[in-house]
């Protein structure tokens, strides 16, 4: 069965049990300054998670757009993937345990008819947060899976939280037993060696983690689950790694016709980020030096560096894009309107690196002089790490280079800085912002609002060319991206501010309507990130000053603003300019 066909089998059957299917938002979060990058199905929920009214109704389901950065090493691998499809439904404050359960069971037995002695689940083992989660159990019991097969463990397996505050709860986890042998006699679900994989999870969750660690309960039940595509698609065709189905096996197979080094975890590297650029080019992504820039720059340069470590020709990335558009065009017709753009990020980012790749040469051979005029046959491992830090040089590559010339590379204490870089990304990247959709308060709400005024103002005084780019709110500050070729003078600045200070004092009724995109549309509303958006909408009209679809919440009267003060004006990314403006 094809990824395509799971995922329409998926939508369809969750339609029939009475889901809205919404579409998948993008992977550059709108309005959540928690994370760089979309990571679950749920994140561009939290607002009705937490009791706001979706304009689609209580029952969603939908494929979620993901990437997730903390393993981009690991990537090269059997399993590791920084951007995958998530199919997930959702009940807000609908159904709850039983009828989850049920359906989740039905759709793996009848929908993609998996043998139920395949199937084995876990539930939540209980604590002091939160009691043992036998109504869970009881329900895959009731449902066909024999007590044999259902596990507990604790919070380390099965709770669900997306960051370290905010909507939360127990879960229950489905595993497919892949028919290898168990490794011991105590081989369950929970151990790593490939027996059991994770299949589905569906999120029970009745709970809000504050910052100081303790929980309280939501004012609604709800239910959010993930089901990773690509691994499903992988198990159900019986290959061995993700690497094997139609996704990605077209650019898996020219990389091997093209390498004139026989490497499968170089071609692996270079398929899969090539992918996740592609992915986040096509949602507005760039490559910077800061936040998720950063992050699609480093995707970029280590494909780069595979594709000279196989020695394939650096031209080729072009053709490699056309075919993984021709690839996923069906699932993601957006890269196809995209295409051009992809390239030119691509190739640009590729040229500056080689040339970093050139520094980087110059710097070692510098290097290489120093160590051998103090008499010494090895590099320090301070050195290999500074120019892989400064100017992207790999580890390899030092080392090749260094054989070259007759000397090693001390590489402990490589690894050892490298370790200690390595884990400091991984906290960047799992815990960038605090704040984020769940932070729903005052001043989030205030702020929210405010980039309202803001961005019809920016019209007003710049043009109508002006459309939101991306904006990120907490609770100090708001900052708004915006399309504009060249700086704000701080005469338009002025003006600006003046604009949306003079709505605040006119005290404006801030007023929402639900209405169909269409209707939207036709009353003139500014419609952001259009992609996203299903039949029905939420529009928020601001007086007779600013009308756009949004999915709140914002304040009732504009005179709750208090005053607008804007701090800073920059570049963001080419043709992208970015404003932070506080409230006083």
């Amino acid at each position: 069965m094809k990824a395509i066909e799971i995922r329409n089998k998926y939508l369809k059957f969750f339609e029939r049990h009475g889901h809205k299917i919404i579409p998948s938002s993008s992977l550059i979060p709108e309005n959540d300054p928690s994370v760089l990058f979309t990571t679950a199905g749920m994140q561009p929920l939290i607002p009705y998670l937490l009791g706001g009214k979706h304009p689609e109704g209580t029952r969603l389901t939908d494929y979620q757009k993901c990437v997730r950065t903390v393993d981009i090493e690991d990537v090269g691998d059997n399993r590791h993937l920084t951007f995958f499809e998530m199919l997930g439904n959702w009940s807000l404050g609908d159904y709850f345990k039983e009828e989850s359960i049920q359906m989740s069971y039905d759709f793996l037995t009848k929908e993609l008819n998996i043998p139920v002695e395949k199937i084995s689940v876990t539930c939540f083992a209980g604590d002091e947060d939160a009691p043992r989660d036998e109504v869970s159990a009881k329900c895959w019991e009731k449902a066909g899976i024999p007590k044999e097969r259902i596990y507990f463990f604790g919070k380390e397996n099965n709770w669900w939280i997306a960051g370290n505050e905010g909507p939360c709860g127990p879960d229950t986890e489905m595993f497919y037993d892949t028919g290898k042998p168990a490794c011991g006699p105590n081989c369950d679900p929970s151990c790593d060696c490939g027996k059991y994989v994770e299949i589905w999870n569906n999120v029970f969750m009745e709970y809000f983690k504050h910052p100081d660690g303790t929980y309280s309960k939501l004012k609604q039940r709800n239910v959010d689950t993930g089901l990773g595509l690509e691994r499903m698609t992988m198990l159900l065709q019986g290959k061995e790694t993700p690497y094997e189905i139609e996704l990605f096996l077209p650019v898996m197979d020219r990389l091997k016709e093209l390498a004139k080094v026989d490497n499968i975890n170089s071609r692996r590297i270079v398929a899969e980020h090539l992918r996740s650029s592609m992915m986040i080019i096509c949602d507005g992504g760039r490559p910077s030096n800061i936040e998720r820039g950063y992050i699609l720059r480093r995707l970029i340069r280590r494909m780069t560096r595979h594709l000279r470590k196989l020695e394939i020709n650096l031209d080729e990335i072009g053709n490699l894009v056309d075919i993984y558009v021709e690839t996923l065009k069906e699932m993601y017709p957006e890269l196809v309107t995209n295409k051009n753009t992809i390239k030119e990020v691509l190739i640009e980012e590729k040229n500056k690196f080689v040339k970093t790749l050139e520094n980087g040469e110059r710097e070692f051979n510098k290097a290489v002089e120093k160590a051998k005029k103090e008499g010494k046959t090895k590099i320090d491992g301070q050195t290999v790490f500074n120019l892989y830090e400064t100017y992207g040089f790999p580890q390899e590559i030092t080392v090749e280079l260094a054989k070259e010339q007759g000397m090693e590379v001390e590489l402990e204490q490589f690894d050892k800085l490298f370790k200690e870089h390595q884990e400091k990304s991984r906290l960047g990247s799992e815990q960038k912002f605090k704040g984020g959709l769940a932070e729903q308060n005052e001043k989030t709400i205030a702020y929210h609002t405010a980039t309202h005024l803001l961005h019809k103002a920016l019209k007003l005084v710049l043009g109508d060319h002006v459309a939101q780019k991306g904006s990120n709110i907490t609770t100090e500050r708001l900052r708004f991206d915006f399309s504009h070729p060249q700086k704000v003078t701080p005469e338009e600045l002025k003006k600006v501010e003046d604009i949306v200070n003079e709505q605040i004092q006119r005290d404006l009724p801030v007023v929402c309507e639900e209405m169909s995109l269409e209707e939207a549309k036709k009353s003139g509303a500014i419609g952001l990130f259009e992609n996203k958006y299903g039949e029905k909408v939420k529009v928020y009209t601001i007086g007779d000053f600013s009308k756009e679809i949004c999915g709140g919440p914002h304040v009732e009267h504009t005179a709750q603003l208090g005053k607008f003060k804007i701090k800073k004006e920059e570049a963001s990314s080419s043709g992208v300019r970015r404003i932070k403006a506080v409230l006083e």
